[in-house]
């Protein structure tokens, strides 16, 4: 199984939990800070991923990787801070209780 066919069922979840808050108050808002947070995190990801890589604490088997990389590290390792970046604050706009409807 390749890391991208292995990414697969994170984004689809990611995807799903996300559309699940639309309807909840605030979701652009929260939607403009996750997008923040995941460059944020993408940024740091690649880079302390090359070095990492560079200092040969790991490798990726050429076989099951897409090839794409950005410096030494494989584009499919950017899915991941993306994924949290957008489905740890859904996940808690769906854990929050809603508000009670005025009586």
């Amino acid at each position: 199984m390749t890391y991208a066919l292995a990414l697969v069922p994170f984004l689809l979840l990611t995807a799903v939990v996300v559309l699940l808050t639309a309807r909840r108050p605030r979701f652009a808002g929260r939607m403009a800070a996750s997008a923040v947070a995941a460059g944020i995190l993408i940024v740091l990801t690649a880079i302390f991923d090359n070095v990492m890589i560079a200092v040969g604490l790991f490798t990726y088997p050429a076989h099951l990787i897409s090839g794409l990389r950005i410096g030494l590290a494989p584009v499919e390792d950017l899915a991941y801070p993306l994924c949290a970046a957008f489905l740890v604050p859904a996940v808690f706009t769906l854990a929050a209780r809603a508000p009670e409807a005025d009586a």
